[in-house]
């Protein structure tokens, strides 16, 4: 019985090492911002935030805030997504929003951007 124990112990410590080391480092890799790119002007209506794809990426965070991260009056969102665009309903205003891809081990820098939504 004891053989056995100590051939599970082995095999699930060897498992769990496994996936740690399938892990794709991407924390060298930039995410490519399509749009709103900085400085952008838009209509009123939904944005639609875009960004390529970073390879092995599990999801993104993305976050958005008005009018910006440093000195936020209001951070509308924080979410974690899984497709390389997401689309928001935004009002008159100045905003920044920003994007990072994660998997289980490693995330990217932030990407950030900055526009307005005018008439």
């Amino acid at each position: 019985m004891k053989r056995v124990l100590f051939f599970l112990v082995l095999i699930c410590t060897f498992s769990a090492c496994d996936d740690i080391i399938e892990v794709e480092d991407i924390s060298q890799d930039t995410i490519t911002v399509l749009a709103p790119t900085s400085n952008s002007t838009l209509a009123v209506g939904n944005v639609i935030f875009s960004w390529n794809d970073v390879q092995y990426a599990e999801s993104y965070r993305l976050q958005l805030a008005t009018p910006n991260f440093e000195n936020a009056s209001q951070i509308l969102l924080d979410s974690t997504v899984t497709s390389t665009n997401f689309s928001k309903l935004l009002e008159l205003g100045n905003y920044e929003w920003r994007v990072r891809a994660e998997n289980s081990g490693f995330q990217t820098a932030y990407s950030t951007q900055n526009f307005t939504v005018e008439e």
